[in-house]
């Protein structure tokens, strides 16, 4: 479980060059922040994030290949400060809080590059591998610990695959926010969580923190 855990951190990115300046990386991050708040990926620059940071533009190349590297950085550091892995004592409430959680990022003008990476990634496949491995492999690594708790909790029915579960309470949310057919809120996160624990749960499991 251990790993699980350690998994559920983003992977810090490698360095390139020398060895980086925690200030200077932690002022472009956070200039990188401000500005994706306003405009999109593609209107932000690598020249505009040097001059919020207070850097040269050398600087941002020598540790990261591209601006959409360091927008990606920027947008994993603050989605994993913004939604902790719950921990309620049970996998129901957990997967109900973290998705909600999630939802509110997502609904967030930050949260909203989710889709600008996808659509990015489209003709950069090194962004693209980048994004599934440091986002979405870590990402699934947080609702697989969740999973795992209810199954050693004998709370969930343990023939079901958790990669599916995973698939079926994180999938709806990711094809309304792709799509846009469909609203994303706290009243439709729960209606998932109730849809998927009612084929999940096992029927003569009674909760120990009820």
């Amino acid at each position: 479980m251990d790993s699980l855990i350690e998994a559920s951190s983003p992977t810090e990115p490698k360095t390139r060059g020398r060895h980086r300046c925690l200030e200077s990386e932690a002022s472009i991050l956070k200039a990188t922040l401000y500005l994706l708040e306003r405009k999109s990926l593609r209107q932000v620059t690598a020249d505009a994030i040097a001059r919020r940071a207070g850097v040269s533009k050398a600087t941002i190349y020598k540790w990261w290949p591209n601006k959409r590297m360091v927008a990606l950085d920027a947008f994993l550091r603050s989605m994993t400060e913004r939604i902790p892995i719950p921990d309620l004592g049970s996998a129901e409430a957990d997967f109900a809080t973290h998705l909600k959680s999630v939802i509110n990022f997502y609904r967030t003008p930050f949260g909203r590059l989710f889709c600008q990476f996808i659509a990015e990634g489209q003709s950069d496949p090194g962004l693209l591998a980048m994004f599934r491995e440091r986002f979405l492999y870590q990402r699934r690594a947080a609702g697989r610990l969740i999973w795992r708790r209810g199954v050693d909790r004998g709370e969930i029915r343990t023939e079901i695959d958790g990669e599916i579960v995973i698939d079926l309470i994180y999938g709806p949310m990711i094809h309304r926010l792709l799509a846009g057919h469909a609203s994303l809120d706290d009243d439709q996160s729960q209606a998932v969580i109730d849809a998927v624990f009612g084929g999940l749960r096992k029927p003569d499991y009674v909760s120990s923190s009820r």
